[in-house]
């Protein structure tokens, strides 16, 4: 885990957790919003609102900026599915911000929607990465996860903030910062317990691949991380299994 570049959301206080009752959001058929295995939209926030418990006019749970408030780049979230209200078209989000099924519900008129076919997959118990493209698997490979004290979290996330790292980082070229953080350190590296998939240099490679050592975050090879960086737009969903 290392310390987060940037933050779009401030919260107001707790009750942003919003439970999802399974990896995939229940979702009304004929929801154009609805997060599947094959296909995902994301929500680039264009204007400043706020992230509600439930749609409409509600109390709010977090105040969403359009741009990031460490990195200044564009906030953009996965959607989890949607719901129309008095004929306005509501998104719910993933936010990136503790507990790790935080979520909010924003108006979509406040956004710009664009979609990902890419899918991550994460298998602590096998240490390995899938990364499915429409629901087909592109491609699979070793990891290093986290140990027993500190493990990965299981969950469903998103991709926060890809973020290039400085020459001679031993996170490798790229951390790409999810929307998860772990459940059992608070606080690491300066920052608040976030994990990210990122490369691997210097003393991380002590860790062998295909086993479980790190602090929380999912450790790949620098290739792997590079081409990652390339497909995974913000918002593209990440799945954490057993």
């Amino acid at each position: 885990m290392a310390s987060p570049v940037r933050r779009g959301v401030v919260l107001l206080g707790i009750g942003v957790a919003l439970a999802l009752p399974s990896l995939a959001p229940a979702a009304a058929p004929s929801d154009p919003y609805a997060l599947t295995p094959k296909l995902a939209h994301v929500a680039r926030v264009v204007a400043p609102t706020w992230a509600r418990r439930e749609p409409g006019r509600v109390p709010a749970v977090a105040k969403v900026s359009p741009l990031a408030e460490w990195g200044g780049g564009e906030v953009q979230y996965l959607v989890l599915h949607s719901r129309l209200v008095e004929g306005r078209r509501w998104l719910r989000v993933r936010l990136p911000e503790r507990p790790n099924d935080a979520s909010g519900w924003i108006p979509a008129d406040v956004t710009r929607d664009s979609t990902t076919p890419w899918r991550i997959v994460v298998s602590t118990a096998k240490a390995r990465v899938t990364v499915r493209r429409a629901g087909h698997r592109v491609v699979s490979f070793s990891a290093v996860v986290g140990k027993p004290a500190t493990p990965t979290p299981h969950g469903l996330f998103a991709i926060d903030e890809p973020i290039r790292q400085p020459p001679g980082s031993e996170l490798g070229p790229w951390a790409l910062f999810l929307t998860a953080h772990s459940r059992v350190l608070d606080d690491y590296g300066g920052g608040p317990g976030r994990i990210a998939i990122h490369g691997r240099a210097g003393p991380l490679l002590a860790n062998p691949l295909g086993t479980a050592a790190s602090h929380g975050c999912i450790r790949v090879p620098n290739a792997r991380v590079r081409w990652l960086a390339r497909i995974a737009v913000n918002g593209t969903p990440v799945e954490v299994v057993g």
